[in-house]
């Protein structure tokens, strides 16, 4: 190899090669797809918002795609990788306010921007399939799709109380206010509530289904199905009505009805309507309704007494009434009956407003639940684990079921069973509650989709007909409030209908809904006659692997499911099946897009299947600053990708990230990280240059190189599986090993020429996804056929027992440097290891199928008994061992030892023997045991 004054000669210039190799890549349409490519796999990040730069937080994601997009297109797959942009909204519109422009101008020299430095990282996306929301052809579709959704009676329109935010002077859906603070989400400033006419999308009526259909998504993360189930919160459940004199009765909807005879307040939301009518009437009311809509939290035991008394149904008794902040208005009825000792919230509550707690649940005793000679009855609770008389309701609510106690004549009853009778008894009726409500598009802002509406004085809301779509956004207009509202010229047209004087709709769509089928326009984008070409999508769909950030759990993911099952619904989806999908990383998937007849509306739901549009899905972990904190402009700790491509190249930026943690986890910018990842990336450049001009000698194959090419098939084995499972950090690590081992292999002898080449070629192909144009100009440096983006991926499988034989040698390397350690041996000069004998290996595997008595079984063995108390000592040994695990036979372990014992020699510069099973000194052999050699060091 080369002295270390020649490495300069040997290193690559990013600067040179990353421009030449993205040229190269899109002279060659290396990432198009063709349309009459069937099934491919799809991998897809969230298409970014169009804010004038990337942020490192970009770069992971599109990162984490690209290199799993370029893996599968190295294994043969036709891969589908677009690219877009979500670009209205209302931050452009800020930006246009702020530099005297317009919200297009803006975003468009925005997408410039942006495309520039996505192409600048090597990311290999196909262009021609490019889509930008805020262009017509593409919010055309927009207006189409509410027109279909709008004929299904997905669609509805009314007076509603809505988040609005003061500081964008906008509506926002409850998905997008923030936390018990009730923040905005863009902004970040406090929400208020006001009442307005607006647009809404039906997704209640698909509610179950959405919520159903989780269970089977076994590719996305938990925590984010579990987010979804939590936000549709669905509630099995019944109502009561208590009575409020002078003011009627009042419905309640509860889950814990058996509990009734225990209730001891009422409670009301601040927004229910009686707080609302006693606000008007009681002025402490009112400041406490105030001070609720007012600040931004509440404590949780906050509350105020309203003077008036509800009846309880089940006792005739008058409990007092309360607003309480803790009262959710968006669930249930936003009133309820509070039973302290049996809810946690309603106990705080009693407590600190000194109300009565009375128990009338306790857990089940002995002779409440069944017994083991009598059948089960159905409903009764399983016997207790907890001693009635240890319950004090005074500290601590009960909250579980169990069986009714001071409930009159249903005491004795089970919970179930209590709340089933009780129904009937009070007159209430069983009814499925849900948090999520219906989808709320309407946006007092310009620069979005604008609904295709007429409102007409004769006829009313008129649907824009499909010939004139699409509804184009008219010259922005510099103006307070809703520059649609200013658009005199444009706001004013006739009626479709009646032709008489109408006034468009200056609402616009919430951005979400551009976002919620956009996976689906990159399938056929250029189409002109429909959204997307069914047939095609049918094919194409759902997509494979989805990337993208959490914030998006409760917001656009469930948009795109919701709109994924109405198009199919809409018979514009054929459907796929989930175990029609194949091919890839089958391991990571669960259940697509499903196919069903056609139910025509929105009256019959499909709901016998999953239809969802993200087989797979990952939610990237944030980059955080070097100082541990979230990048931002306010700590100066951002990184920005623009300089570390200049400073280091795209492949450098690329492997840091990638090597950082595994795709989900968050970590830190680390600069030593990077220029760790650089120098990597040089060495391997370093080490195939030095191999193309003749640096390193070659010479003949051998048992070194047996063992090499032994490790080239395990690395390429390991790598496949970590792209598979997304642990490219892990993938990153292979490589790095097999890199080092090329560079002793070198180092130590001549190498085999073709063994040495192959594993060139095979870190060149594992490493070119990650940081594809090194090993692009790696590839032409060895002079490869074509490129590496079009090559094949490697093929091999780890040798029988290889894991195994790895442990050993590591093991064996780790053993001769504890002894050197402790024994102070400065300067070895002979190392002789010994594997056990056969008939200790015979001893372990009698061992392992031993059934308690292991000397026993052990020392039963005729050929063991005759190596007398050795094998007894050993049989005691093995008495102590926990768990078995596999290993080699006495010829394979000295056949491993024996192809590694070149790098003991290297690594400790002293004469290796390792002895055969049968042939090592009685003294060394007997320290032998299987897996753990005997050593002895001169």
């Amino acid at each position: 190899m080369s002295s270390p004054d020649a490495t300069e000669q040997h290193r690559f210039d990013h600067a040179a090669i990353e421009p030449k190799w993205q040229r190269a890549w899109d002279e060659a349409d290396v990432f198009r797809i063709e349309d009459s490519a069937e099934d491919p796999e799809y991998i897809l990040a969230m298409f970014p918002y169009t804010s004038g730069n990337l942020h490192m937080g970009h770069v992971r994601n599109y990162t984490i795609t690209d290199a799993y997009a370029r893996f599968e297109m190295l294994r043969g797959e036709d891969v589908l990788h677009p690219m877009g942009w979500d670009s209205f909204g209302l931050p452009a519109e800020n930006a246009a306010e702020e530099r005297d422009t317009n919200p297009r101008e803006w975003t468009m020299d925005c997408i410039e921007t942006m495309r520039d430095q996505l192409v600048r990282m090597g990311f290999g996306y196909d262009w021609e399939r490019e889509v930008t929301t805020c262009d017509p052809d593409y919010y055309r579709w927009n207006q189409w799709l509410f027109k279909r959704f709008l004929d299904h009676d997905l669609v509805t329109r009314g007076a509603r109380e809505v988040n609005w935010c003061p500081d964008c002077e906008t509506v926002l859906a409850d998905e997008q206010v923030k936390g018990e603070d009730e923040l905005c989400w863009r902004c970040d400033n406090p929400v208020e509530t006001r009442e307005l006419d607006q647009w809404m999308f039906t997704i209640t009526d698909y509610a179950d289904e959405l919520l159903e259909a989780l269970d089977g998504m076994d590719g996305w993360p938990n925590n984010v199905r579990e987010m979804q189930r939590n936000w549709i919160g669905r509630q099995e459940g019944t109502t009561a009505e208590f009575a409020v004199e002078g003011y009627g009765d009042v419905e309640i909807f509860t889950t814990r009805l058996d509990t009734i005879y225990g209730a001891t307040f009422f409670a009301l939301s601040p927004g229910h309507d009686l707080a609302q009518q006693l606000a008007g009437e009681n002025e402490d009311v009112a400041e406490y309704v105030a001070r609720a809509e007012r600040e931004e939290e509440l404590p949780e035991t906050s509350g105020v007494f309203t003077g008036e008394y509800a009846v309880n149904p089940a006792t005739g008794e008058e409990i007092p009434v309360y607003v309480a902040d803790y009262v959710l208005e968006d669930v249930g009825t936003g009133a309820l009956f509070a039973v302290p000792a049996h809810d946690d919230r309603d106990h705080a509550f009693a407590v600190e407003h000194d109300i009565p707690i009375r128990q009338v649940i306790e857990p089940a005793a002995d002779a409440v639940g069944t017994s083991s000679d009598e059948p089960s009855v159905a409903g009764a609770p399983e016997e207790a684990d907890i001693d009635p008389e240890e319950i004090d309701v005074r500290t601590e609510a009960y909250t579980e079921d169990g069986v009714l106690v001071d409930s009159g004549e249903f005491d004795g009853l089970t919970s179930e069973e209590a709340r089933e009778r009780f129904v009937e008894e009070f007159d209430g009726e069983f009814r499925t509650e849900y948090r999520l409500r219906d989808w709320l598009i309407s946006r007092q802002r310009y620069w979005g989709t604008p609904i295709p509406m007429v409102d007409c004085p004769d006829c009313g809301f008129v649907p824009v007909p499909d010939e004139d779509l699409p509804v184009e956004l008219p010259e922005f207009i510099h103006t307070t409030g809703n520059p649609l509202d200013a658009a005199e010229e444009w706001k004013h047209v006739a009626c479709p209908e009646c032709g008489g004087d109408g006034v468009r709709e200056t609402d616009t769509m919430n951005t979400f809904v551009d976002s919620s089928w956009y996976f689906l326009r990159y399938v056929s984008p250029d189409l002109a006659d429909a959204p997307f070409d069914g047939e095609r999508a049918s094919d194409w769909m759902p997509v494979d692997e989805y990337v993208g950030g959490i914030e998006h759990a409760v917001m656009h993911l469930l948009y795109a499911r919701f709109f994924t099952k109405v198009l199919d619904d809409l018979d514009m989806l054929d459907g796929v099946h989930a175990n029609d999908v194949s091919g890839g990383s089958s391991e990571r998937r669960s259940d697509g897009v499903h196919a069903n007849e056609v139910s025509g509306g929105s009256s019959e739901r499909r709901s016998d299947g999953v239809r969802e549009p993200f087989t797979n899905l990952t939610n990237q972990g944030m980059v955080l600053g070097e100082d541990g904190h979230k990048m931002s402009k306010s700590r100066g700790n951002g990184v920005s990708p623009v300089r570390i491509i200049e400073e280091y190249g795209a492949d450098t930026a690329r492997l840091f990230i990638m090597e950082a943690a595994q795709p989900h986890k968050e970590f830190a910018w680390d600069s030593e990280g990077v220029e760790s990842a650089n120098q990597f990336l040089q060495s391997v450049y370093r080490l195939a240059s030095e191999f193309d001009r003749g640096d390193i000698g070659t010479g003949d194959a051998g048992t070194i190189a047996e063992y090499v090419d032994r490790e080239i098939d395990a690395t390429v084995a390991t790598v496949t599986e970590e792209y598979e499972a997304f642990r490219f950090n892990h993938a990153i690590q292979a490589v790095r090993d097999l890199v080092s081992l090329l560079y002793q292999y070198a180092e130590y002898t001549d190498p085999d020429g073709e063994t040495f080449e192959r594993g060139l070629t095979a870190v060149t192909k594992l490493l070119a996804p990650i940081a594809p144009h090194v090993c692009e100009e790696i590839r032409d440096l060895l002079g490869g056929d074509g490129m590496v983006a079009r090559a094949e991926w490697p093929e091999a499988t780890k040798a029988d027992g290889y894991e195994i034989a790895s442990r050993l040698v590591e093991n064996t390397r780790e053993d001769v440097r504890d002894i050197i350690d402790v024994a102070g041996i400065e300067d070895p000069s002979r190392v002789e290891i010994a594997v056990a004998p056969a008939w200790k290996h015979r001893a372990r595997e009698i061992a392992s199928g031993a059934d308690g008595d292991v000397v026993g079984t052990v020392m039963g063995d005729e050929q063991l008994r005759q190596h007398g108390e050795d094998a007894a000592d050993y049989a005691k040994e093995l008495a102590g061992t926990e768990h078995f695990g596999e290993q080699l036979s006495p010829d394979a372990e000295h056949e491993a030892l024996t192809r590694a014992t070149w790098l003991l020699e290297r690594e400790f510069d002293a004469e290796i023997v390792v002895y055969a099973p049968e042939e090592a000194p009685d003294a060394l052999a007997s320290e032998a045991t299987p897996g753990r050699p005997g050593i002895n060091i001169e």
